[in-house]
């Protein structure tokens, strides 16, 4: 079932004015998460590399899977033959081309595809069904799905197994967790669309084509899409893992439940420091030798201040600065308006110069 440019063309046109906007408008808001949450941009955490690292691996594979080295062999393609060809005038031209002779393979194929309808599911479902395929015929052509779905799925199944992994929690944390469910979802629709779009391709319109290159390719086409499709998918895992896991984009604010966890815990942190702080100085005040010490060193301190601050050189660096680098009415602003914060609720609102 092929789809026309011109038909793609209408799409975009009509469906295009309605969905751009809104596609920029959501992108600009992912873009301004970070921001707004006041989120700060992080390196990528170990464990995130290391399922980067997988997929890129994986899509790695999927391209290399459609590379024509790759592929497997198309008869008519490479002995230049039409689809009408004889079978005997095919597979002569195809021994001048193995050195070695035909192989085992080749010799059940020439017994495969002598009828045109046998040549039309050659097309339609590849070389190895055509060959291995024992219960298969050309009067059931559903036969041949058949026996063709477990190879059809095995890409599908590999994949869905690297996004379980790089999505798993015990593997990558919590960083690749929430994309488990768009990943699969987008790998299961994958897999349902090439099986709907195989099942249903009419492999009769190939009959028309007098010429190699009339003829419609269609399992060496899905082959290619196929694998592109796969590695399109982990690859946008990929950079979608690398937004969230940096804080790029992806930005979910914490709820209120961890909010007030992270306050609890700020506060037993200060609470734990302020208590050893009161338990040196009470160790201070009733060791006497030790409150000696403090007492002296803080007379010390203080003469030694006082006598610095009396030296004409430090008075004249002290005003400098105070006259060149210190904004007074800024000081005096911030220091009313935290004075206002914190004695507000205790004045009613009102203002502290009240007071």
């Amino acid at each position: 079932m092929a789809i026309s440019w011109g038909t793609i063309k209408s799409l975009l046109l009509f469906f295009g004015p309605i969905f751009l906007p809104k596609a920029i408008s959501y992108y600009r808001s992912i873009r301004a998460a970070p921001r707004i949450h006041g989120v700060s941009i992080q390196p990528i955490p170990p464990i995130v590399s290391r399922a980067l690292c997988i997929l890129f691996l994986t899509a790695i594979f999927f391209f290399t899977c459609t590379l024509p080295p790759f592929s497997p062999e198309n008869i008519f393609s490479l002995t230049s033959s039409r689809l009408q060809i004889p079978n005997d005038v095919l597979f002569t031209r195809l021994l001048a081309l193995r050195p070695a002779g035909l192989t085992a393979a080749d010799n059940i194929l020439r017994t495969k595809i002598s009828s045109l309808e046998s040549r039309l599911l050659y097309f339609h479902f590849g070389p190895d069904v055509m060959t291995n395929c024992q219960f298969c015929s050309a009067e059931d052509p559903n036969s041949y799905l058949y026996y063709a779905l477990p190879a059809l799925m095995a890409p599908h199944l590999f994949n869905l197994t690297i996004l379980a992994l790089v999505t798993s929690g015990l593997f990558t944390g919590k960083e690749a967790t929430g994309w488990r469910t768009p990943a699969t979802l987008a790998a299961t629709a994958m897999a349902f669309l090439d099986i709907w779009l195989v099942s249903t391709f009419k492999h009769g319109e190939n009959a028309r084509a007098t010429r190699l290159e009339d003829i419609n390719t269609f399992f060496w086409k899905m082959r290619v899409y196929r694998y592109i499709g796969l590695a399109v998918i982990d690859g946008l895992l990929g950079y979608v893992l690398y937004l969230s896991s940096t804080n790029r984009a992806f930005i979910t604010p914490p709820s209120t439940a961890e909010r007030v966890e992270a306050s609890n815990r700020i506060l037993d942190a200060t609470r734990s420091k302020m208590s050893a702080i009161a338990i040196l100085r009470n160790t201070i005040n009733r060791n006497e030798g030790l409150r000696e010490r403090s007492r002296d060193y803080w007379v010390t301190e203080g003469r030694l201040m006082g006598e610095l601050m009396e030296e004409r050189e430090v008075l004249e660096g002290v005003n400098n600065a105070l006259e060149n680098r210190i904004n007074m009415q800024t000081i005096e602003g911030d220091a009313e308006n935290y004075a206002q914060h914190v004695l507000g609720p205790f004045i009613g609102g009102g203002s502290v110069n009240n007071i």
